[in-house]
């Protein structure tokens, strides 16, 4: 079933790659109600044919440890891709400290989410033309 699309415009919506469910149905449904549109994927593949088919999609959230496509390789390929080489996007990880320079991310967030920092990250690296 997934990835799931955004009801709406993809011009403002946060794509929320995690391969557990539990997790993508929380975050999307907390995003909502913060006004986001969302879409999800359970891996990096399926968020990479996403993004490609919805290339103005606002922010990746990528959870890096996922079985089919991890974090890292999506991102690899995202950069390789150019029609979506320029989505920003923010990482979510357990896995403890991290450089967003070593991925080349905007953020990383340490999961457990810090739900305000959450949408604090996500409304500061939104592309230049969505800000309010």
């Amino acid at each position: 079933m997934d990835p799931v699309p955004p009801q709406g415009s993809t011009a403002k919506t946060i794509l929320i790659v995690d391969d557990d469910a539990d997790i993508r149905s929380v975050l999307s449904e907390f995003l909502e109600e913060e006004g986001y549109a969302t879409a999800t994927a359970p891996n990096g593949r399926e968020a990479l044919s996403y993004l490609q088919k919805h290339p103005e999609t606002s922010v990746v959230l990528l959870d890096l440890m996922m079985p089919v496509m991890n974090g890292f390789q999506f991102r690899a390929s995202q950069k390789s891709t150019p029609a979506v080489a320029a989505v920003p996007v923010v990482v979510m990880t357990a896995r403890g400290a991290f450089d967003p320079a070593e991925m080349d991310v905007q953020c990383v967030l340490a999961k457990p989410l810090d739900l305000d920092l959450l949408v604090a990250s996500l409304d500061q690296v939104r592309r230049p033309a969505e800000l309010r």
